[in-house]
């Protein structure tokens, strides 16, 4: 897991990076074309087209690059992918995550193990998922209800894959 948050993290990095990086050339190359292009980013966001034009100037001056990395790219130096600390991130959830259901398969019934795992598993997943939503800002059930769907999905796709090759429980 924390591999392939790495892999995925580091891929969006590089986006951005080579976004970065054609940002600055832009601004190098053609000065005038980039001031029009934020001129017209705060034109459309509702500003009139003088007031428009003095912002992008003035913050133009002040840090042409950041201007057009968090208005044009949509992106900042505080919000940029980190992979290292995704990967840390996702390493520690899962093992956590999986500490739950561990504790259940060895508390249940040697005949219901995997029922049991998987509703515990799944009532987990609802309170993580809504736990995770409400640090986050966003609505509790919402996130619930997202984690809890991927996470039977998965469940169940591995399942499907346990039988087909007669391992399944």
């Amino acid at each position: 897991m924390a591999a392939g948050e790495y892999v995925s993290v580091s891929s969006q990095t590089d986006a951005e990076q080579a976004d970065i990086e054609r940002e600055t050339r832009e601004l190098r190359d053609t000065p005038e074309a980039e001031l029009e292009e934020l001129t017209r980013f705060y034109s459309a966001r509702g500003l009139d087209e003088a007031l428009a034009r003095q912002v992008a100037l003035q913050l133009t001056e002040r840090d042409a690059l950041g201007a057009h990395a968090r208005d044009e790219l949509g992106t900042s130096e505080t919000a940029m992918a980190h992979p290292i600390q995704a990967a840390v991130v996702s390493a520690l959830t899962f093992a956590v995550g999986a500490v739950i259901p561990l504790i259940v398969a060895l508390a249940a019934p040697t005949g219901q193990i995997s029922l049991i795992v998987a509703g515990t598993t799944l009532i987990a997943l609802a309170v993580l998922g809504g736990l995770g939503a409400s640090a986050g800002g966003a609505g509790i059930l919402k996130g619930a209800v997202r984690v809890t769907f991927w996470g039977a999905l998965a469940m169940a796709a591995t399942a499907g894959v346990g039988m087909i090759f007669g391992v399944a429980a």
